[in-house]
């Protein structure tokens, strides 16, 4: 006769999934904040040899407006420490998912065994 599996036990399997599924969406929107700082480190690293007095256009919608290279470097270093705080905020967030992940497949590796013995 199949076992019933106790309500407690089935909400814990639906908390895992949502969990799995938040850590993904996590994961996912950290990979592209981590690429976006990457272009931005990519473009202050060239902005560096640039002289001051140089043309330097940015996209503006589907435009490219000219800037100045004081203003572009003040607008680069704004929005990397902008990613570089959600960067910081989203690792939290994981790993207090991967924690209660691991707490709840725990839970569920003990329900699984106490069957198993029976």
């Amino acid at each position: 006769m199949a076992e019933v599996i106790p309500p407690d036990i089935q909400q814990q399997v639906v908390k895992y999934q949502q969990l799995q599924a938040q850590l993904n969406q996590v994961l996912t929107e950290k990979s592209v904040l981590e690429q976006e700082l990457r272009e931005i480190n990519r473009a202050l690293e060239v902005l560096k040899d640039v002289p001051p007095n140089a043309d330097i256009y940015k996209f503006v919608g589907h435009i490219l407006v000219k800037v100045s290279k004081e203003s572009a470097e003040k607008e680069l270093n704004e929005r990397k420490e902008l990613l570089e705080l959600r960067l910081k905020t989203l690792s939290k967030q994981e790993a207090l998912i991967r924690q209660q992940l691991s707490e709840i497949q725990s839970r569920l590796t003990q329900y699984i065994a106490s069957v198993q013995k029976k």
